[in-house]
């Protein structure tokens, strides 16, 4: 049975390097995208993409919804099948205006693609996602070993990700001078760090208490002063792997090189959070964290603003929009709270607050 077809994988080359280098996508976008084709194609037989017709479309379409995630083994959810048929829906658009490839492909046959409209009101809708607390978070850290200079790391990473905020990726890809402990602060060079869109940005260390604070500074001396580490060494090295005595693969201390992914950290952080005896919560998810912070201890709409501004994010709009979800919890302590009248000497900062929102979505306009 074959397994590929020449024609298919040419012009499927072609349109992966149209949307890493026109589009400007990301790797790993570029990835689910060839994942998306790769199930349509299997399920096709790997026929030749010019023999496409609507009807494939269609009873691919039905095909998906009866498969099971390798994984949970359970059907694949709205979300999933919204965002493949997604990826196959603007590929053959695209298709449809290449040449050898316009007069076998009507541009409008890729709307079969389409899912229903409930099914997808259903796959895009925002749902509440769960948040590690702060307690949640100093009792992971409380439950970590600190004897070896792995476990040394591996506490030291999910410090400094619940006092910066940054992203694993980044955080993978800083060195030492990036950090600087007198200012409380890193510098998130996009020349170097794997920061989102390449932004170049200070953060600061947020307020989660000194003991967090602590822990990264001890780990940023470890490697100083005991392991003489320079400035261009990473700041949370790799694992050093090596063929221990009953010829299996073992952990031998750290590696003077970065993770070439992020990977592992996800992994430290599942670890971790599983030992303490709590749910995982991602690397991502510490940055809810310090929004819903935000939202609680700032006071005006300046204080929110820098606090925006310390995430990564150009507006504060970005950071409501993508974070700042209220919590059902929440949601009933601020309803409350209104229903008692108790935020009426906040208004002249909830006036400045709307003032400024209203500033920014019109110069978005």
């Amino acid at each position: 049975m074959n397994k590929h077809n020449p024609r298919n994988e040419r012009i499927k080359r072609q349109y992966f390097t149209f949307l890493k280098e026109a589009k400007r996508q990301s790797e790993s976008s570029v990835d689910a995208v060839a994942k998306a084709l790769n199930r349509f194609e299997v399920y096709t037989k790997y026929r030749d993409y010019k023999a496409f017709h609507f009807q494939q479309a269609v009873a691919f379409k039905k095909h998906l919804t009866e498969q099971k995630g390798h994984q949970s083994r359970k059907k694949l959810s709205k979300a999933t099948l919204n965002s493949t048929l997604s990826h196959l829906k603007r590929f053959f658009q695209w298709l449809a205006g290449q040449p050898g490839y316009k007069s076998r492909l009507q541009y409008s046959d890729a709307e079969y693609f389409n899912l229903s409209e409930k099914d997808t009101r259903v796959a895009t809708a925002q749902r509440e996602k769960p948040v590690p607390t702060l307690e949640q978070i100093n009792h992971v850290l409380n439950t970590m070993s600190n004897d070896t200079e792995i476990e040394m790391r591996n506490r030291a990473l999910i410090a400094i990700t619940l006092l910066t905020g940054a992203r694993d990726s980044a955080i993978a890809s800083m060195k030492l001078k990036h950090i600087d402990l007198s200012t409380g602060s890193i510098f998130q060079d996009a020349r170097e760090v794997r920061t989102k869109f390449s932004k170049t940005f200070t953060t600061y260390f947020f307020p989660v208490g000194e003991e967090i604070r602590q822990i990264v500074s001890d780990w940023v001396d470890f490697l100083r002063e005991e392991m003489l580490w320079s400035n261009d060494d990473p700041l949370f090295p790799a694992t050093c792997v090596v063929q221990g005595s009953t010829r299996r693969f073992e952990a031998a201390g750290l590696e003077r090189k970065h993770w070439s992914t992020a990977a592992p950290i996800r992994t430290i952080f599942r670890n971790a959070f599983s030992n303490a005896d709590l749910p995982y919560f991602n690397p991502h998810s510490f940055r809810n964290t310090l929004v819903r912070l935000g939202e609680t201890i700032c006071q005006t709409p300046e204080d929110f603003k820098a606090w925006s501004q310390n995430l990564g994010h150009e507006g504060v709009l970005t950071t409501f929009y993508s974070y700042g979800n209220v919590s059902t919890q929440r949601q009933g302590e601020i309803v409350q709270r209104l229903a008692s009248k108790k935020l009426m000497s906040q208004q002249p900062a909830v006036k400045e607050l709307a003032k400024e929102l209203a500033r920014e979505m019109a110069e978005l306009r």
